[in-house]
């Protein structure tokens, strides 16, 4: 990775605008910018949790997702998903699958900082267990995907603002054991 990591920013189409360094965007008035995230299942079905490492600039602590990130100017986004899955969980990733090509989230955590996201949502598949990167990651857990719904409905507060709103949106979460089976 280059020492200096860009963002896409996008108008509220998102259509790309031109491009920013991704530590002069997130801020108190952070402008609309192309990211993605990504949910990983084991083969028993387990999903995978990360707690955001604690010196993140942005829900430090925070249990979240998979994982997620930003892809570079001219980087097709599935490359992106592909090159953050291995630098921040230590991941190599199979069956691909865009579940929520239009996610979007604006969101303000305690100290001020604003995401602002078009976040196209992937669920992946592996048979590896995660090598996280401690710059990125404090820790992680595989859970089963209905009782992860059940914690974010009952205690929302306590996990990342966009994963909150994705599983009320994937199938992954639904209560249905056929649907999770197909997804």
């Amino acid at each position: 990775m280059s020492e200096t990591e860009y963002v896409v920013l996008l108008d509220d189409f998102g259509n790309e605008i031109g491009t920013a360094p991704k530590a002069s965007v997130h801020d108190t008035d952070t402008a609309l910018h192309l990211a993605f995230s990504c949910h990983v299942v084991n083969a028993a079905g387990e999903v995978l949790v990360t707690r955001r490492a604690l010196h993140k600039k942005t829900w430090p602590g925070v249990w979240t997702n998979s994982f997620c990130g930003h892809p570079g100017p001219a980087e097709p986004v599935v490359s992106a998903v592909h090159r953050r899955a291995e630098f921040e969980v230590g991941l190599p990733l199979r069956d691909l699958e865009l579940a929520l090509p239009l996610f979007r989230y604006r969101a303000v955590d305690a100290s001020g900082i604003v995401e602002h996201e078009i976040c196209p949502v992937y669920i992946a598949r592996t048979d590896a267990e995660p090598q996280p990167n401690p710059d990125e990651v404090a820790e992680y857990r595989w859970v089963d995907p209905l009782e992860l719904a059940a914690s974010l409905e009952a205690t929302p507060w306590a996990f990342s603002p966009w994963l909150v709103l994705q599983a009320q949106q994937l199938h992954l979460f639904d209560s249905s054991p056929a649907v999770r089976r197909a997804s």
